[in-house]
């Protein structure tokens, strides 16, 4: 990770603990270790997961129980609705970790709760709201905005002054053309190419190459 100036109250905390247990979370645990922080615990408020054991650490629960913990959490769970739910539920601290292969210019601003995974590659004046996911190997260009409890999913490239609305979502491998923007909640779909300064409204859903409303 390149040097960098976020202003985010914990960036890479030495110990996490994370809320929800499915396939996100180990993805964000294993984020969490290779950053060289500690995943202390695993809630989940669903009691057929308590006992598994995610990259080692033991799952327990239930999500309420995070702020006796005292340490800064992240919402490890991959669906934007849900992740909001859930970023509710408890008064915690949060952390926004990033991994160490991420290339993250010193001008990008991340926001509290928000992971940046693996290879991904944010440009100078990104910003990037709370709760956000900036996938594996995703590419953010110059001036681009990610709105709270959006994602950017793995191999996703946008181009330079793209704005995504809160809980927008590119799927896996899309394409966004400079100038574009997506509205709150709306989708654009995986190995979809949406056009220069094209947008998507608030709520629908888009798929395609070029990409055309789907719903």
């Amino acid at each position: 990770m390149s040097e960098s100036s976020f202003g985010a109250p914990h960036l890479n905390p030495a110990r996490v603990v994370l809320l929800g247990a499915g396939g996100h979370a180990k993805v964000v645990a294993a984020t969490v270790m290779a950053a060289g922080g500690e995943v202390v615990a695993i809630l989940d408020d669903d009691p057929d997961r308590a006992g598994e054991r995610i990259l080692g650490v033991a799952v327990g629960g239930p999500i309420a129980v995070a702020p006796g913990y005292g340490l800064p959490c992240v919402v490890a769970i991959g669906s934007n609705v849900a992740r909001r739910r859930v970023s509710g539920l408890v008064a915690v601290p949060w952390a926004t970790i990033v991994h160490p292969t991420a290339i993250v210019h010193r001008s990008v601003r991340l926001g509290e709760g928000t992971v940046v995974f693996a290879g991904s590659v944010l440009q100078p004046d990104v910003t990037v709201g709370r709760h956000a996911i900036v996938n594996t190997s995703a590419s953010l260009d110059h001036d681009g905005v990610l709105g709270d409890f959006s994602q950017v999913a793995p191999g996703a490239h946008l181009g330079g002054d793209v704005s995504l609305g809160e809980g927008a979502f590119v799927g896996i491998g899309a394409s966004v053309h400079q100038g574009s923007r997506l509205g709150a909640d709306a989708t654009l779909g995986g190995g979809s190419f949406l056009r220069r300064a094209t947008t998507i409204p608030p709520g629908e859903v888009w798929g395609g190459v070029p990409a055309k409303r789907v719903r």
